[in-house]
């Protein structure tokens, strides 16, 4: 056995490539070994920002000998059918042999393969898995016409069991249109500027300790450590503390080959300007990290910047260097923060006129309008939710989209609107909706709960869902370009988490009709439904919207834990021919279900409903009508005929009066009392009875255990 060192050497990989890419060259490597019979007992993948390292341990030496047979047409077959067989073995005729089996004699050929040089099958494998890399953007360079690289591919280390491996990526020189190759290679470059000189490895071990000896870490988790330890130790000296940040740490991690953390401020005139611009500044622009007084919990006037050497003067002129960037950088921002302040956002409200929102549903401005109307509405149906401050937080939730500081930094939207809203004297209600009116963006994200923060945010929500869907623009597939699915999530979020009691049927209706009064151009069958008869559950179910709900809410309750086909039994339309649309009741409906289907009543509940509504089917198939008529007293035959249709009358009364005191318990314990009286139908009693009568009303017996259960929940959708 023996082990594997690949390295391919180029210019700087972006940080955010890295880490697929490192893995990608596991996986095809791996999955090429396996297709030509080698196998491996480990293997590890790095990244620096200039080299993939594959480092594979117990390889065999060689491939495996090979035999096979292989079955022929018959010995007397035509004579092109033969040679069809004898060119697709690669044998001669001499070489098969002749056997009789039961169906006649046939011609065998036995394939042996002897076992190729391991070396040969990586030198291979290696160049397959170069040409086909299947990084997100690439490039060719110099001379080069058909060989890319994410940046120009300077030289592939291959080592195996201690030697070179002979072999090369061919690619065709644009100049003379002849082969040319970048042969592979056994000299390891260090890091661009403190040690460029190459050297050779035997193993990895060997090729780990070079690297660092040449000022390159090769595992980024350790670059990770070192940065997170340095930084956190640079701003204790100083009495503060570093502010972590994982995503950032990575992708840092990821720009330097031997990082050097180094600290360096700014002044403190800056901290003026909102935190939110100061950390984004530093952040993005500058791949700085923040620090905080732990005394204030405020920002500090200090960064944590990472350099790729060790300077010279201790890091003095690369701090230098990187503060007086960002104090360009801050001065920008404190210029458009003060700008900014200067008007009001009211004086915003205008130029969202000329934002176009979508083509067909008008601009910014016609938007705002929307959730106006939307928010104050909303207003009703939340607890302690003043609707003049709803309106007025939705009236003001896009007008920093037209201001200096959003227009640089978008990231800052809505939080830039807090700062002006306060600012100007708003109340901290309408202040804080302005800021919060985009939440929540995913399934991490903090949910707002105060009352207007969540009537606005739920407007805004809402406003894109009814839009889209009423111009047929739905998502499809895995694409869903205007983020439908996530404002659903959203809107099923606030509504759940702040326990909110809507019929979201009411909801979308008043929400098509404010889009409708506001003279947005809505299109396509499913919104003329709509507008043909909104009251009609008909017409909403043609929308599309209470269906695509409830299939957001199965993936976020999915999450969680719970069934999606207890979610569908509770919200399918079901007997009454409505969905059950609030969404707090139906998450408890869906809770009381599956207590209820743990036990053994409803267990036992649950296969005797399926066993009758299985036998409805088939009856009211074959005789092409439906068994839904009334329970004939004078037809019962029998005591568990007659124990069955008593327990379905009083079992059904307590069911239909649990759930109108919203008591799904209840509802449940109810149908509980119908186990064993159906258990005891079937076991004395034969549906199918000779009598015609006897017959009909055994059915409708099956129909009102279908009826009574399906008031509660649809059974037929619970899987099992």
């Amino acid at each position: 056995m023996a082990d594997l060192l690949i390295e391919l050497f180029s210019e700087e990989i972006p940080a955010r490539m890295q880490k697929k890419a490192s893995d990608d060259l596991k996986r095809m490597m791996a999955d090429a070994l396996k297709a030509a019979g080698l196998t491996f007992e480990g293997a590890d993948a790095f990244a620096t920002p200039r080299r993939l390292t594959l480092h594979m341990t117990g390889i065999p030496t060689a491939t495996p000998d090979v035999r096979e047979e292989r079955r022929g047409p018959r010995a007397d077959a035509p004579e092109k059918a033969v040679e069809g067989f004898l060119r697709g073995a690669g044998v001669s005729r001499d070489a098969c042999e002749e056997r009789e089996t039961p169906k006649g004699t046939f011609l065998f050929a036995v394939i042996e393969k002897k076992g190729q040089d391991s070396a040969t099958v990586i030198a291979d494998a290696l160049s397959d898995v170069v040409h086909k890399f299947p990084w997100p953007k690439s490039m060719r360079w110099g001379s080069n016409r058909n060989l890319s690289w994410v940046r120009p591919l300077h030289s592939i280390v291959c080592m195996f069991d201690g030697k070179p491996v002979a072999g090369e990526i061919a690619y065709l020189d644009v100049d003379t249109n002849a082969l040319d190759k970048l042969e592979f290679s056994e000299h390891v470059f260090g890091h661009r500027f403190m040690a460029p000189q190459s050297f050779t490895a035997t193993d990895f071990t060997d090729y780990k300790a070079k690297l660092l000896e040449h000022k390159v870490m090769l595992d980024p988790a350790e670059r990770m450590d070192l940065i997170e330890d340095a930084a956190k130790k640079l701003a204790s000296d100083k009495g503060l503390e570093w502010v972590e940040d994982r995503g950032l740490l990575a992708e840092v991690a990821g720009l330097v080959e031997w990082p050097v953390p180094l600290m360096g401020g700014f002044d403190p005139s800056f901290m003026e300007v909102p935190e939110e611009v100061l950390i984004l500044t530093m952040k993005k622009d500058q791949k700085y990290f923040v620090t905080r007084d732990p005394k204030t919990g405020k920002l500090a006037p200090h960064f944590i910047t990472v350099a790729n050497i060790e300077p010279s003067d201790g890091g003095t002129a690369v701090a230098a260097g990187n503060e007086r960037v960002l104090t360009a950088r801050l001065s920008d921002a404190k210029f458009f923060w003060e700008q900014d302040l200067k008007g009001k956002l009211d004086d915003n409200l205008e130029a969202l006129k000329d934002i176009v929102f979508h083509k067909d549903l008008g601009s910014v401005h016609d938007r705002v309008e929307r959730m106006k109307k939307l928010a104050r509405y909303l207003a009703d149906f939340i607890p302690g939710c003043d609707a003049d401050a709803a309106e007025r937080a939705a009236e003001l939730a896009k007008a920093d989209l037209v201001s200096n500081m959003v227009y640089e930094f978008p990231e800052v939207q809505g939080a830039m609107g807090r700062y002006y809203a306060k600012a100007q004297g708003e109340s901290d209600a309408v202040a804080d909706a302005i800021k919060d009116h985009y939440a929540p963006l995913g399934p991490n994200d903090e949910c707002p709960t105060a009352p207007v923060s969540v009537a606005v945010a739920l407007a805004e929500k809402l406003d894109t869902l009814v839009g889209f869907f009423g111009i047929d623009q739905k998502p499809t597939g895995s694409k869903d370009p205007f983020a439908l699915r996530r404002a659903a999530l959203g809107v099923i979020r606030l509504v759940t988490e702040n326990n909110l009691r809507l019929k979201m049927q009411d909801i979308i209706v008043f929400a098509n009709n404010v889009a409708l009064s506001t003279g947005v151009v809505q299109v396509g069958p499913a919104t003329d439904a709509l507008n043909a008869g909104a009251e009609s559950f008909e017409t909403i179910e043609a929308f599309g919207l209470l269906e695509f709900f409830g299939d957001r809410l199965k993936v976020q309750q999915r999450d969680k834990g719970v069934r999606h086909d207890l979610i569908d039994a509770v919200y399918s339309p079901g007997v009454s021919g409505q969905r059950d649309d609030d969404f707090v009741r139906l998450l408890n409906r869906v809770s009381a279900l599956s207590k209820f289907l743990e036990s053994d009543d409803g267990a036992n509940l649950l296969a005797g409903y399926k066993r009758a509504a299985n036998i409805l089917k088939i009856e009211e198939k074959k005789d092409d009508r439906a068994y839904d008529g009334s329970i004939n007293p004078a037809l019962l035959d029998g005591e568990e005929e007659k124990a069955l249709a008593a327990s379905l009358e009083s079992a059904g009364a307590d069911a239909k009066t649990a759930l109108g005191q919203v008591d799904f318990e209840g509802a449940m314990a109810a149908l509980a009392a119908l186990r064993a009286p159906i258990d005891a139908f079937f076991e004395k009693v034969i549906v199918n009875a000779d009598d015609a009568d006897i017959r009909v009303n055994r059915l409708n017996i099956l129909n009102s255990i279908r009826a009574s259960v399906n008031s509660v929940a649809n059974f037929d959708m619970i899987e099992g």
